[in-house]
C-alpha cells in the first residue's frame, strides 16, 4: 500500500470510471459510512472513502487538528487520480474539508466537476462554539442532539476511551476552522439538509452559493443531522443524476451558469 492508498478506500467502478466520487465523512466518522454507497452509484462511478488519521486502518497515526494540513494532504493524495474528473461529497466536518479540498485542486489542475456538501453550514456563516474544550459529557451530550446513525458507541465504556479523542481531536479542527476570506469555487456546488437538523440553518447552508461561480442547488431531506443513513438510496440517486453526463442534454460536467434552490421532502 502506497502512502496515498492509505488516504483512501477505493471502490472500483464496473467499467472504466467516468468519474470519481471522492467523500469524507464526519467528525468521528470515518471511510465506513460510505461502504453502501457503490453498488448505488452507476456502474462508472468509483468512489474513494476517505481515510481520516486517528482511526480504523490508520489508528496509530495521530489525529489531523488543522484544517490546512489535512486539506493539504488529501489533496496532494488525490493526485494519482486526477485521470479521470473528480467529484467530491462532504458530511458535516467532511463538508468543509472537501470544500477546501475543491479549492486546492482548482489551484493546482483541473478542479473537481462537483461538490456536494452536506450537513454544514457555509464557514464564513457558521456560528463559533468551543466544545472541543468542554468536558467529555458537555461535548457527548452536543453529538447526541445531532441525531444517530443507530447505537450510542460512545455509551460503551471501551468504545468510548477508543472514540472519544478522535472525536474531540475533529472538533478542534472544525471549531478552529474560520477562514477570513474563504476561497470562490468554479465547481457548481450542491448542499443538502436534514430539515430536523439542530446543527445546520437554511440560511446559513444557502449561504454556500456565495462562494462558487459554478451555480448552486439547495436539497432538503425528511430527517436530522444523519439523514443520510435512511435516506441513502435516494441521496446516492440525486447525486448520480447530478454527474449523469446526458442531464438536460448536456454535459453534467458543464458548469451551469444559472443559480438555482430547490427543496424537497
Amino acid at each position: 500500500m502506497t502512502s496515498d492508498d492509505l488516504w483512501f478506500r477505493r471502490y472500483p467502478a464496473a467499467r472504466t470510471p467516468r468519474v470519481r466520487l471522492v467523500c469524507f465523512p464526519h467528525a468521528g466518522g470515518n471511510a465506513q459510512l460510505f461502504h453502501g454507497w457503490s453498488i448505488r452509484l452507476p456502474g462508472d462511478v468509483e468512489l474513494l472513502a476517505v481515510r481520516y488519521p486517528g482511526r480504523q486502518e490508520r489508528m496509530a497515526e495521530p489525529c489531523v487538528e488543522s484544517m490546512d494540513e489535512l486539506a493539504d494532504a488529501i489533496a496532494g493524495a488525490l493526485a494519482g487520480y486526477r485521470d479521470v474528473p473528480l467529484a467530491l461529497f462532504g458530511h458535516s466536518m467532511g463538508a468543509a474539508v472537501a470544500y477546501e479540498v475543491a479549492a486546492r485542486l482548482e489551484e493546482t489542475g483541473p478542479g473537481p466537476v462537483h461538490t456536494f456538501l452536506s450537513a454544514r453550514n457555509a464557514p464564513h456563516r457558521a456560528p463559533r462554539t468551543a466544545l472541543h474544550r468542554a468536558a467529555d459529557d458537555v461535548l457527548l451530550a452536543s453529538v447526541r442532539r445531532l441525531g444517530t446513525l443507530g447505537g450510542d458507541p460512545y455509551g460503551v465504556p471501551e468504545l468510548r476511551e477508543l472514540l472519544l479523542p478522535v472525536l474531540r481531536s475533529d472538533y478542534r479542527l472544525i471549531e478552529t476552522y474560520a477562514p477570513e476570506n474563504p476561497p470562490l469555487l468554479r465547481a457548481p456546488i450542491t448542499a443538502y439538509i436534514g430539515v430536523a437538523d439542530p446543527g445546520c440553518h437554511v440560511e446559513r447552508v444557502t449561504a454556500w452559493a456565495e462562494l462558487t461561480t459554478g451555480g448552486f442547488d439547495l436539497r432538503s431531506f425528511p430527517g436530522d443531522h444523519f439523514y443520510l443513513a435512511p435516506r441513502e438510496a435516494e441521496l446516492t440517486a440525486d447525486i448520480a443524476a447530478r454527474l449523469d453526463p446526458s442531464r438536460s442534454g448536456a454535459s453534467a460536467f458543464a458548469h451551469p451558469t444559472v443559480t438555482t434552490a430547490r427543496t424537497a421532502s
